[in-house]
């Protein structure tokens, strides 16, 4: 991945002087790039990188100038990359492991280059007066840089590389002590302003938003709000009395609740709370669900529609609150092995009852569970290989020597490792009945296409049921209607809660009998 260095070999011998040492030469490099070719484009830059890692040619201050010019010309071709591994509902495994690798391995091996030249400002000579001009820059590029690894991470729901908060609390630190952890600098093409001390507060908030329950494009846009909002959140290097998390610059561990308080107070602790971000995002939970609108100023890459949004502005006003939420339910230590079939399609076969309480043909699972709640199970899998693994997933499940099945939807799933998972799994109901639905219609009621859905009656407020729907069936104006018993059934359509990139979850008022 990204490697070319043994392709330099051809290029250049071990007397040469490296060609990305030579101004003339590099230029040359950067003017033939491919434009509209990203991978190769990625492929060319990440070699380049990687040679700067095996050669002594270039001074430190060198290596800087040439990352800097390097990282600003790869960003459209990651941006591209980007896009493609977030808006593409059904990439193949292979292809995501593609996109996910090209980023995630660009990000460590830029952040590696920097970090290499940063280890040379403390000299006498001319390079370390070089580079220490260009601290403040330096300094915000490589938390960045560090930065974007852990979101990558993310995408990929871990494992993370704990070590990443010391390497950046080393850069902050840095900063800190030359006096220039707040300077503004701009980075990229596009000239966006930031800091060293921006950088770093904005890595601690994205790690306090607890975003392993949302999607990887959900991810995104709760990275760019928290971006926005980041001005309002109240930073300091001491404890008030309404903090809300920690970090300690010198450990290798990510921001911590409060709750779990340090043992001792040290310089090199920061402290934050929401403060007035809270009220803001607050805010703009309110307009989104009123008007639909997003205001010009916030930035979110993108159009994106208010379905879209919503539900991860509701997730950082609760987990960004003074009070972040708490487990609602105890968690009991169980050894429980389980079936579990995944997809709507699947579920509606199992609660069907038609094929028996175990279908033969289908693609079952077995899954150990670790804990359970009220709320739900946590599960360890010890093989992740299913394409269909992910947030929101809906799930069928049926306990060991149980003839019921249970509904629930995968809701947190962080990786261990490259093979193992952790992954928390909201119970949904324990009684769903599996229907097929027809839009209401004046005429020609049988030849209307049937929708496969399943009802859940329980956990609803009198007079309301909810219905789990294929992906777009869900239409404020259509009432459904389904035969039960030899009845027909009406439903009227009053909201729909939840969509997913498999299923909707929408609020049906259940009508008279027809």
């Amino acid at each position: 991945m990204l490697n070319k260095l043994g392709r330099l070999g051809n290029i250049f011998g071990q007397k040469d002087i490296h060609p990305l040492a030579d101004e003339r030469e590099f230029k040359r490099i950067l003017d033939e790039l491919p434009r509209d070719n990203a991978f190769r484009a990625l492929d060319e830059i990440g070699g380049w990188l990687e040679s700067l890692q095996a050669t002594q040619d270039c001074s430190a201050d060198r290596v800087y100038e040439v990352a800097r010019q390097l990282a600003d010309a790869a960003l459209p071709h990651l941006k591209r990359l980007s896009r493609d591994y977030l808006h593409s509902a059904r990439l193949p495994r292979t292809e995501e492991k593609r996109l996910w690798s090209i980023n995630f391995g660009f990000w460590r091996l830029l952040a590696e280059t920097y970090e290499r030249c940063l280890a040379a400002v403390d000299g006498k000579d001319k390079v370390a007066e070089n580079l220490r001009a260009a601290l403040p820059a330096l300094c915000a590029r490589l938390i960045a840089a560090q930065a974007a690894i852990m979101k990558w991470e993310q995408f990929h729901y871990g494992p993370s590389a704990n070590e990443l908060w010391s390497r950046m609390g080393a850069a902050l630190l840095f900063a800190e002590a030359a006096g220039v952890a707040d300077k503004s600098v701009a980075l990229g093409i596009q000239g966006r302003f930031t800091s060293p001390q921006h950088e770093f507060q904005r890595a601690m908030v994205f790690q306090a938003a607890s975003l392993d329950s949302l999607l990887p494009l959900e991810i995104e846009i709760a990275e760019r709000l928290i971006d926005h909002f980041l001005p309002h959140f109240s930073f300091t290097s001491v404890a008030d009395a309404d903090s809300v998390y920690w970090v300690d610059l010198l450990q290798s561990q990510p921001p911590l609740r409060l709750a779990l308080m340090p043992k001792s107070a040290q310089p090199s602790q920061r402290f934050f709370k929401p403060g007035q971000a809270h009220q803001q995002i607050r805010a703009l939970l309110d307009t989104l669900e009123q008007t639909g609108d997003v205001p010009p100023e916030i930035n979110l890459g993108g159009q994106y529609y208010a379905k879209t949004l919503i539900p991860v502005v509701r997730h950082l006003a609760s987990y960004l609150a003074p009070i972040p939420p708490q487990r609602k339910h105890d968690r009991h230590r169980v050894k429980h092995r389980m079936s579990v079939l995944n997809g709507l399609v699947n579920a509606f076969v199992a609660f069907s009852g038609e094929f028996g309480g175990r279908p033969a043909g289908l693609q079952m699972e077995s899954w150990v569970v670790e804990n359970v709640s009220r709320g739900g199970f946590g599960v360890v899998l010890n093989d992740i290989s299913a394409d269909w693994l992910k947030v929101g997933t809906l799930l069928a499940m049926q306990p060991e020597g149980g003839e019921n099945w249970l509904l629930g939807i995968i809701r947190r799933y962080h990786r261990l490792s490259d093979s193992e998972a952790r992954v928390g799994i909201e119970a949904l109901a324990r009684q769903v009945v599996a229907v097929e639905l027809k839009v209401c219609t004046a005429s020609s009621y049988a030849s209307v296409a049937g929708i496969l859905a399943l009802l859940i009656f329980e956990g609803n407020a009198p007079g309301e049921v909810r219905v789990v729907l294929p992906l777009a069936s869900f239409d404020l104006r259509e009432s459904l209607e389904y035969t039960q018993h030899g009845q027909r059934r009406i439903l009227m359509p009053m909201a729909l809660l939840e969509q997913t990139s498999d299923f909707e979850l929408a609020l049906y008022r259940p009508g008279e009998i027809v």
